[in-house]
């Protein structure tokens, strides 16, 4: 289902596939009707600060909010060890526990902890590093992040995906299948190294700075932005180090930093002095997985793309995994997930149509975790609730994996299921298994409870 973060419970970026947003517990009606009049606001004048932010972010109803959204994220303690369910059953409860951030915001003595540094592995074996805040800093910044949501979404522009109410992962597939069937084939595949932890606090303040002129909120996120990280040495002893750039790849507002920041670069792109118009070039972006879409990729249009992202940005472009992409040419694009592809007719008609199906990687992950739930440490258990485990794996993978043309890979999972449980049968008894006479392995499985794609 791609790597979720173990405390806000949204995907990790760069991970496949991607859910949006995490859980998301409902408004109470006062807080809706603040974020729409700072929606309004913003949109109404774009160049307005807005300088009177401070007192919604501390406001009781903002707060209890926010721990709605953080208790129904669930996830991890951080460093100081303490759980959502020990605040709740503490002497004070969770009312204590939001009043104590109350005051401490108010007569501002609130300071964040140190962030809990863990390393989830990659497909290609290496490890991301995410930042597990405490429950105290992940409702302060929850808190922050429903005050300044609206105001920063209304500026971001259409071609911004990510980790944005209302916008999804299968929207910013569907534009790239727009753009690729109107002809825009050339496509410039970006990977940023280590975008998170890249980001120059500078330059990203800079940016905040132009819609958020309350120093209070700003003093906030500097907090944020410098709070030091406790990681592990080699022998697994606690080290804590200095934060000077990024933003901490798992913090409840870092995906909102991290976009817009990036969102600079979606301006100057289209500009009227931008490839959008020079170039005749479309940008599809999801936080900082993002692709150039053009008829013809030339030497101007790499350089904007290059000496924008580093020299301007001051990011970094990994060589390595970025490359440009010629469809038309029988090459494929592997983005969120998916595989776009122009493969011949299915029929034989001398023509091809544009493939759009789960990607290699993400059919392996998948193979994975499938194979990781029938392992043998599962033998012991019930096979009805091993069943209804798999069926939660397989339809949400499915569920993700919805459009374009998935029948194919979905044959080869079901398959792929069959046999390890199957195998797993096999295992759990002490005579060879054979499914009943009067029924294959595939309608054994189905009354078993066995749920196919």
């Amino acid at each position: 289902m791609g790597e979720q973060h173990p405390t806000t419970g949204q995907p990790t970026p760069g991970s496949e596939p991607l859910r949006e947003q995490g859980k998301r517990a409902r408004l109470p009606e006062r807080l809706v009707l603040l974020r729409q009049k700072l929606r309004q606001k913003a949109k109404q004048e774009p160049k307005f600060r807005f300088y009177a932010l401070y007192d919604r972010v501390f406001w009781k109803v903002t707060l209890g909010a926010a721990w709605d959204q953080v208790r129904a994220n669930d996830g991890a303690p951080g460093v100081d060890g303490i759980s959502i369910d020990q605040i709740e059953r503490s002497e004070d409860g969770v009312e204590g526990f939001l009043a104590e951030i109350h005051e401490s915001l108010i007569s501002k003595s609130y300071k964040p902890t140190a962030i809990r540094r863990v390393y989830i592995e990659k497909e290609n074996g290496d490890l991301r590093p995410l930042g597990i805040p405490t429950v105290r800093d992940r409702v302060v910044q929850t808190a922050a992040l429903l005050i300044l949501e609206p105001i920063f979404d209304t500026d971001f522009l259409d071609c911004s995906y990510g980790f944005r109410p209302g916008r999804s992962a299968h929207q910013a597939l569907r534009a790239i299948e727009k753009h690729v069937k109107e002809g825009f084939t050339s496509v410039y595949d970006a990977d940023l190294k280590g975008y998170f932890d890249s980001i120059p606090h500078d330059k990203l303040m800079a940016g905040i700075k132009a819609r958020v002129a309350d120093g209070s909120v700003l003093r906030l996120i500097r907090l944020w932005l410098k709070a030091p990280v406790v990681d592990t040495d080699d022998d697994g002893k606690p080290l804590v180090r200095r934060v000077r750039q990024g933003t901490p790849q798992g913090g409840v507002i870092s995906p909102l930093l991290a976009n817009s920041f990036l969102h600079w670069f979606d301006v100057l792109f289209h500009a009227p002095e931008g490839p959008r118009h020079w170039a005749n070039a479309r940008l599809v972006r999801y936080a900082d997985d993002f692709v150039v879409l053009s008829r013809y990729t030339g030497s101007g249009l790499v350089r904007f793309i290059e000496n924008t992202l580093e020299g301007r940005l001051g990011l970094i472009l990994n060589r390595d995994k970025t490359r440009l992409v010629d469809l038309n040419a029988g090459e494929s694009l592997d983005f969120l997930g998916y595989t776009f592809r122009y493969d011949p007719d299915l029929h034989g008609r001398p023509w091809t149509y544009l493939n759009m199906f789960p990607s290699k990687k993400a059919q392996a992950k998948e193979r994975r975790a499938i194979k990781e739930q029938t392992a043998p440490k599962y033998c012991l258990g019930p096979i009805p609730r091993l069943i209804e485990r798999l069926n939660r794996q397989t339809a949400g993978w499915a569920n993700y994996f919805s459009i374009g043309y998935p029948r194919v890979a979905y044959r080869k999972l079901n398959h792929y299921v069959s046999l390890r449980l199957a195998r797993h049968l096999r295992r759990r008894s002490q005579r060879r298994y054979r499914p009943p006479r009067d029924r294959s392995l595939y309608l054994h499985l189905q009354d078993l409870g066995l749920r196919y794609l």
